[in-house]
């Protein structure tokens, strides 16, 4: 399990959500980030598309990272000669595998796919590059086939198979059985690539990692086509939290890289986030926040400092006395129960009528009111 490794691919999926573009010297930006918090290898795009894209791949292979660059392939050759040109160290040849893809999208048959792998995955080692053979719809596809397949790409020389649950139709006991079947059978390395098309490409990718894969495919907040992709950060915190599996990452940097790339990207970092929203540790509720307040342990998994975010105490129509107090702890007035409770009053009130939690300054200016209330 500590041989766990995470390949990120937010320069590439993550770069094919629709209406996203990242421009070069953001994604030369980004796989500093990543190759910075801890990544082991950068999907960096296609480099057959030419252009600016081949010439960002090339920068970034230049910059001499820790992590692994790979450029992404169909299996033709052309490809992989691109992929080359770049300096990449590692391809990834990807093919449908399922029926429905062979027949609809590559009008297409099984043997022919076999053959188109094989003889890309024989080129790419010829060239001595890491090779990820990437078994496009895995989770649709018949799993005797599915099993030759892997078969015949360890045969050519294929270092793993990306098994890719490329509509997200998987549910956790699924990927389970059908990843511990596949590395029973063919005792290849597994790479786990998931979407999210019914919420569930994190819990998918970790029952994976669960039955025996050693990869995990991400992307930063889970950018990705339709409704995304694992998310790095969600996987990584699962993994040392829920899992006890530590991979050493700068995870404290996380938020840092959140907020990056969803400006690059123009697409919203929500405030709900899992793992770098803002109100993961935002905390309203009195009973919530008397418990934060009390031992943050009571209502929180981990540290904020954890994933470069801090703590909040939320002032609004749920709040109690003990955050009322709190608060006004940070501006140096300590107040006594009374005064927090007679103070609450009109924070509910405020907060109901603006349909939100009021700021510092609007909670001044209550107690200035309070306090000249009272002296009537």
């Amino acid at each position: 399990m500590s041989q766990i490794k995470i390949v990120d691919t937010t320069l590439r999926d993550g770069e094919q959500t629709a209406g996203v573009v990242f421009s070069n010297p953001e994604k030369v930006r980004i796989a500093k980030m990543l190759d910075d918090v801890g990544v082991d290898q950068i999907e960096a795009g296609v480099p057959v598309m030419g252009g600016h894209e081949k010439e960002a791949i090339t920068e970034i292979c230049k910059l001499g990272l820790r992590a692994s660059i790979m450029g992404w392939n169909r299996a033709e050759i052309r490809d992989i000669e691109a992929s080359l040109d770049c300096g990449v160290d590692a391809v990834a040849i990807s093919t449908p595998t399922s029926d429905i893809h062979i027949e609809h999208k590559l009008r297409s048959t099984r043997s022919q796919v076999l053959s188109n792998m094989a003889r890309a995955t024989e080129f790419a080692k010829q060239h001595d590059v890491y090779v990820s053979v990437n078994a496009e719809d895995a989770s649709r596809t018949d799993p005797a086939f599915l099993s030759e397949f892997a078969q015949a790409a360890k045969d050519a020389g294929a270092d793993r198979l990306r098994f890719c649950d490329t509509v997200g139709i998987l549910d956790p006991f699924t990927t389970l059985s059908q990843v511990e079947n596949l590395i029973s059978t063919v005792g290849i390395d597994v790479e786990m690539h998931t979407h999210n098309d019914f919420g569930m490409a994190t819990a998918n990718a970790l029952a994976g990692v669960r039955a025996g894969a050693k990869w995990v495919g991400v992307t930063v907040i889970g950018l990705g086509e339709r409704a995304g992709n694992a998310a790095l950060e969600e996987v990584v915190m699962a993994l040392k939290c829920l899992g006890g599996i530590d991979l050493s990452f700068k995870t404290a940097k996380f938020r840092e890289l959140a907020e990056y790339v969803s400006l690059a990207s123009s697409r919203e970092l929500p405030v709900w986030k899992a793992i770098v929203g803002s109100n993961v540790f935002a905390h309203e509720s009195g009973i919530h926040a008397d418990g934060v307040l009390k031992n943050p342990g009571n209502y929180e998994a981990f540290r904020p400092e954890e994933v470069g975010l801090t703590r909040q105490i939320v002032i609004g129509k749920h709040s109690g006395s003990h955050s009322i107090k709190a608060k006004f702890e940070e501006y140096g007035h300590y107040l006594t129960d009374e005064e927090a409770n007679d103070i609450l009053v009109y924070v509910k009130k405020a907060a109901v009528e603006l349909k939100r939690p009021l700021f510092d300054k609007e909670l001044v200016f209550i107690y200035e009111d309070y306090l000249k209330a009272k002296s009537r």
